[in-house]
């Protein structure tokens, strides 16, 4: 006979069977619908990229959290591993024993209703009749006449009659312009759609050749730097390797490898006399040159000194002329009032001739 399989601890499940429920605001429930629920949710192609990232961007948190969890786990200090030959078991660590039997547990519990409920209904309290009856009798036409009293009972019936019908023939003509609008409107919608899908399409397309025309760009530019970088070590290496063989060979005649009995001839002998002849001759041109420059400065100090004297006199000639001028104008005033005066005593004694 098989043995019977006993649990050691009480079975748990191992992830639960749901989310666990927390509070949150509709507002950023992407399964709220906002706006109109009857018309048609048109998702651009910008807004999947946006649920696309933003789900994207749930997972990396996601995986962050769990990354960040496992990290916690390992730093937590664990059971060192097993010596070898050995294993590690799981042991119950409760601070309580289970009694493990084929029976279940049972119990007896009793409950009881409340008094109340027991009670029968009360009858309803009907009041105790008062009074004395009493009785009268109305005779035909003496509460109302039928045929004065029905006529504007069947207008009321009939205008009620013609207006619900009214109403309801304006009911159906403006449930048929409703339904000229709404085919109006799905028409315009599905011309919308299909335009916000073309745009979408459109947009798509232009940011894929942008992209495409960038990278050509990019690669144009960097195939271009590389070609001036070629070209420019090509160019250096042209440069410096074309003057390396006179570098070399002016290197080895500098240090007397090579040398010329008419070039040493001539820099021993020839170029200190022609130096000594060129420094005499420049000597005389400086000599001369200063001679020429202290003749010069002499002739302008006197042109200098001939123009201050000749401006000299040409001011006293002024100041002379100005006195002169002044001198003159003085007797001609001299001799004008001279002459008013004159004429004064002549017509005084004119007057005392005429008087006497």
């Amino acid at each position: 006979m098989e043995g019977a399989y006993v649990h050691t601890a009480q079975p748990a499940a191992v992830k639960a069977k749901y989310r666990e429920e927390v509070p949150s605001n509709i507002m950023f429930d992407r399964r709220i619908v906002r706006g109109n629920t009857y018309a048609a949710q048109v998702v651009t192609q910008s807004a999947q990229r946006e649920v696309e990232r933003l789900r994207q961007e749930q997972e990396r948190a996601a995986r962050r959290e769990a990354n960040r969890r496992r990290r916690e786990e390992l730093q937590k200090p664990s059971t060192p591993p097993p010596v070898e030959g050995r294993a590690h078991c799981e042991a119950q660590t409760e601070s309580f024993l289970e009694v493990l039997s084929d029976k279940p547990v049972e119990s007896e519990v009793e409950t009881q209703t409340d008094a109340k409920l027991d009670k029968n209904q009360e009858p309803l309290f009907v009041p105790a009749k008062s009074g004395v009856d009493a009785q009268t009798e109305i005779p035909h036409g003496d509460l109302f006449d039928f045929d004065v009293e029905v006529t504007p009972i069947l207008e009321v019936l009939v205008g009620k009659t013609l207006r619900y019908a009214m109403i309801e023939c304006l009911e159906e003509e403006e449930l048929e312009n409703m339904k000229i609008q709404q085919d109006e409107f799905e028409q315009m919608r599905d011309a919308e759609l299909l335009e916000v899908q073309r745009l979408d399409a459109e947009a798509a397309r232009k940011f894929a050749e942008k992209r495409r025309r960038l990278e050509q760009a990019e690669e144009r530019v960097r195939q271009q730097a590389e070609l001036q970088e070629k070209i420019a070590a090509r160019s250096f290496a042209k440069n410096y390797f074309a003057d390396l063989s006179e570098i070399v060979f002016d290197h080895l005649e500098d240090q007397g490898h090579f040398v010329d009995p008419v070039i040493q001839q001539v820099r021993d002998h020839v170029i200190p006399v022609l130096l000594d002849d060129v420094v005499a001759d420049i000597d005389v041109h400086v000599t001369s040159r200063n001679c020429a420059d202290a003749l010069l400065h002499a002739a302008i100090d006197t042109l200098h000194k001939l123009q201050a004297e000749a401006d000299d006199r040409a001011v006293k000639d002024a100041i002379f002329r100005d006195q002169a001028q002044q001198a003159a104008d003085a007797a001609r005033l001299a001799q004008q009032q001279q002459q008013l005066n004159s004429a004064d005593d002549d017509q005084d004694d004119h007057r005392q001739k005429e008087a006497v």
